[in-house]
């Protein structure tokens, strides 16, 4: 079994594989179950998209990160995923098809969330060749080489108001040309089994020689809130907020914020905020039992974002960070306190994940008809 690479990632690119060093080795394709989906991941952080996904049916040939903590958390979870560590600038020169031993067209799906970059528009038409150098390009050349059954693109909400729309609408415009069937819908997690208001967009593809017409998935009749989920959480590391701000936050009832602290300390505390009017209802928020989190930040200290726990004056801990993100109580999470705070924060909740993963399959499973 091949050792991890463990210098950084400035140094040297780390390649973590199950069995060998050469994927073209790794017997992925053909040893499958039966009736099982194939994807492959890049931006794969610590794994929530992909495991949401291999819940609900798919085998994960390949995950892609850079970030050496989130690849090692993505090793260290499941021994079988074949993880490369390194910049996808340099993955999307390889031949992936030869590697992995696969045919053009047959993996099931591609998944990833590339970061929200803006285009330069002057005198460009805007296909593929103009977005170089922005992660989504590379995502996009990915797609273009291996022309899989359907992808799956998740990304922030604000994605659809970027630069007027024009983001977006330059995105679908390259995954049109490319071959695709391309929908896009804003989707709260809360409304799939997460106890989290998180709104992010999935854009879903679907390559345009197959007659099938893929459906978002339902939401759920019942909407899950803290004290469904934070429940003898295991003990873990968790950050604490200094003794000038705990002490406003003892002031700060179950489902308050800055808003129901008294005037003199509000005053002091929101600073210039204070006189700004509206909003500003994450500043020295107080999570309630009977509501689910705001959306989970890389820090829980955040000013601007801040979530306290229900009855106790501190931030949610590593744990109840994952429990919320709907992550397993045995997913460990590799690194320093702060990279782990990150690496949750930034992941896509398992249970919106496999929600998403089961409408997939089941529009794949017309083409395997």
């Amino acid at each position: 079994m091949a050792v991890a690479n463990t210098q950084t990632v400035a140094e040297t690119p780390i390649v973590i594989v199950p069995q060998t060093q050469q994927l073209s080795l790794f017997p992925l394709v053909r040893n499958l179950r039966k009736g099982q989906f194939t994807n492959i991941e890049l931006f794969a952080g610590a794994g929530g998209l992909a495991l949401g996904l291999e819940e609900a049916g798919f085998n994960s040939l390949l995950l892609n990160d850079f970030d050496k903590d989130a690849c090692l958390t993505l090793q260290k979870n499941n021994k079988d995923w074949n993880v490369v560590c390194d910049d996808i600038a340099n993955l999307t020169g390889r031949d992936l098809l030869q590697e992995l031993d696969l045919e053009k067209g047959e993996l099931d799906l591609l998944s990833g969330g590339y970061p929200c970059q803006s285009f330069s528009y002057a005198g460009k038409r805007m296909g593929i060749n103009d977005v170089r150098g922005t992660m989504f390009y590379y995502y996009a050349k990915i797609l273009e080489q291996l022309m899989p059954k359907m992808f799956l693109a998740e990304n922030v909400k604000g994605l659809t108001t970027h630069d007027g729309g024009k983001t977006l609408d330059t995105m679908i415009k390259v995954f049109t040309e490319i071959g695709y069937k391309v929908q896009y819908k804003v989707m709260n997690a809360w409304d799939y089994g997460v106890a989290q208001k998180r709104e992010r967009v999935a854009i879903v593809g679907v390559r345009n020689d197959l007659d099938i017409k893929y459906e978002f998935p339902t939401p759920h009749a019942y909407k899950l809130v803290l004290k469904d989920i934070l429940k003898d959480v295991p003990q873990s590391i968790g950050a604490k907020y200094p003794d000038k701000k705990r002490k406003v936050f003892d002031l700060v009832p179950q489902g308050g914020c800055w808003r129901d602290l008294p005037d003199d300390i509000a005053k002091d505390y929101m600073k210039g905020s204070y006189f700004l009017g509206g909003g500003k209802t994450g500043m020295a928020r107080r999570i309630a039992w009977t509501e689910p989190s705001l959306t989970l930040t890389c820090s829980p200290c955040q000013r601007q974002t801040e979530r306290c726990h229900p009855d106790e004056t501190r931030p949610f801990t590593v744990r109840e960070y994952a429990r919320i993100q709907s992550f397993p109580d045995n997913w460990e999470f590799v690194g320093s306190m702060h990279s782990q705070y990150k690496q949750i924060g930034n992941a896509v909740p398992v249970n919106f994940a496999k929600d998403i993963g089961l409408s997939i399959i089941k529009t794949l499973k017309e083409v395997k008809k």
